[in-house]
């Protein structure tokens, strides 16, 4: 039987490829600085590739790949793989979630230390044959405050370093626990506007999606303390550089030091370049013998595992689960994941317990991987692209949400129902659904009794029970063109409180919701994309 062929086109540790070439299980072949014509060209034989950061997995090479049943992203992010291509091809996306993390926030501090010393541009100096002490006098980190935007596992561990050098350790995160800050000794802010105000270093450390792109603009740096220093080692993009360079140019931010860019190699006519006080290092958070040698050997074993044993480790698109049980568990998966983000649209930012509870028929299944999919679901707001059925877990706990499971065998009203409940700040939403023979359904939200699609757009409303309001709405949608697929009505009594759920077919604009929320018998009005 021939061995499954591998193609290393990136670099990976030794130690990572004598893990892939071990027992000669695998037919390994290590070919890096591959072009784009040459990949497409060689990879209709083999069934698994392995790349880091320098590699663009396109579609374009996807579709060529007719063999390719893996794909291995020696590292965490996986933006130089398209995903929804290979998942769509039917080809595993695997990442190495945990071999970087220390290396990357040892690199945060040390930048943090650089910043603060000017131990860059001192040397850059000495080397010129000056000895100019007195335009190198910097700042202690003791007795400063540092502010910690993103708390997940490169945030704490930088947040773990900074408390033994004494510093004061702010974070700002929506999803994380209050009882989770308290065990990293690290204070809890509401809004970032009051890390802002009060950082005198700041370090961010967030997933870059639609919300968190230009975290840190020129409105947002306005607010900074003068004087502040800013660290990023998380995503370009995070930081507007333009923003970032003029505010380095007028003194309001006395140090910056980047690690990661919006455009990687950093183009030659970027305004950073001729920033002062800013240093500038090329995207080595990972770069150390140790990550590098985890990161390796962590994909290498998840390959292994696919090619050989059938078994998914840190799988990107797609549970851990093997081909029949996928095929009986997958509708719920999918249920699962919708009711999952649903949740997390209507919940509070800040979460402390996630409720799930399965009756019915759904019992003669494995829960485990519906409650993966629910979390990943819920936490995809907080984590991006790199939560998966895998890491979800993890990732709550790192966040401190308490997950409960249970189980009624009973059925109640329905022979199938999945109810998710989540708790925060006194207050407890919900979301119910239910399967009708092969089809989803919403069946309640908050406690209330509804039917609405699980698909596309969903206006949530909370109104005064009286007459006229729904033709009310359904006017204002009709003039600005928004139409309704279904309508489900729910109230506690005539004349309370009325619950409204429209299947829209496209998204209502900020307009339109602003003049819904303007009458006086709307509660709240909520959109929700699932």
């Amino acid at each position: 039987m021939t061995s499954p062929k591998v193609l290393v086109a990136d670099a990976i540790s030794q130690r990572g490829l004598d893990e892939l070439a071990r027992d000669g299980g695998l037919d390994v072949l290590v070919q890096t600085k591959l072009s784009p014509a040459k990949l497409i060209e060689i990879i209709p034989e083999f069934a698994a590739l392995i790349v880091r950061s320098a590699t663009k997995v396109t579609g374009e090479i996807l579709n060529a790949a007719k063999e390719l049943r893996v794909v291995g992203r020696a590292g965490v992010g996986v933006d130089n793989v398209d995903v929804e291509t290979a998942t769509r091809r039917g080809v595993l996306v695997l990442n190495a979630p945990g071999g970087n993390t220390v290396s990357t926030a040892e690199h945060a501090f040390s930048l943090l230390l650089c910043v603060a010393r000017k131990i860059p541009q001192a040397d850059a100096s000495l080397r010129a044959k000056k000895w100019s002490r007195k335009d190198f006098e910097g700042v202690e980190l003791y007795n400063k405050t540092l502010g910690v935007i993103g708390m997940g596992r490169i945030g704490s561990e930088l947040s773990r370093r900074a408390i033994a050098f004494g510093m004061r350790v702010i974070a700002y995160d929506p999803y994380l626990s209050a009882a989770r800050a308290r065990s990293l000794q690290v204070e809890l802010v509401e809004e970032l506007d009051d890390l802002l105000a009060n950082a005198d270093f700041i370090s961010l450390h967030t997933p870059l999606t639609n919300e968190t792109r230009h975290l840190l603009d020129t409105a947002r740096i306005s607010k900074t303390k003068p004087g502040v220093r800013i660290i990023n080692c998380a995503r370009g993009g995070l930081i507007d550089e333009a923003a970032l360079a003029n505010a380095l140019q007028d003194r309001h931010i006395a140090a910056a030091a980047l690690d990661v860019f919006e455009i990687e190699p950093l183009p030659e006519d970027s305004p950073l370049r001729a920033a002062p006080n800013l240093i500038l290092t090329p995207h080595l958070g990972a770069s150390t013998a140790e990550a590098q040698e985890g990161v390796g050997i962590e994909i290498a074993q998840s390959i292994r595992a696919a090619l050989l044993e059938g078994t998914i480790r840190n799988a990107v698109n797609m549970p851990n689960l093997d081909a029949k049980t996928l095929s009986v568990i997958g509708p719920h998966l999918r249920f699962g994941e919708k009711l999952g983000r649903f949740l997390s649209q209507v919940a509070p930012r800040r979460v402390d317990e996630l409720k799930i509870n399965y009756s019915g028929k759904v019992n003669e299944l494995d829960t485990g991987p519906i409650t993966r999919a629910v979390l990943k679901g819920f936490l995809q707001s907080a984590g991006g692209a790199d939560i998966n059925e895998v890491n979800a877990p993890a990732f709550a706990e790192s966040l401190g949400l308490k997950v409960t499971e249970t189980r009624l065998s009973a059925a109640g009203d329905y022979t199938d129902l999945v109810e998710l409940s989540a708790a925060a700040e006194g207050k407890t939403v919900s979301v119910g659904g239910a399967f009708f023979g092969a089809t989803p359904r919403i069946v309640s939200v908050n406690s209330r009794p509804v039917e609405a699609r699980p698909h596309g757009v969903i206006l949530v409303l909370e109104n005064t029970d009286r007459p006229g309001i729904v033709g009310r709405i359904g006017t204002l949608l009709g003039e600005h063109n928004v139409n309704i697929a279904t309508m489900s009505l729910s109230r506690n009594q005539a004349g309370g409180t009325a619950l409204t759920i429209l299947n829209l077919d496209n998204a209502p604009g900020e307009q339109l919701l602003q003049e819904i929320r303007a009458s006086g018998d709307i509660h709240s009005a909520q959109v929700i994309q699932l």
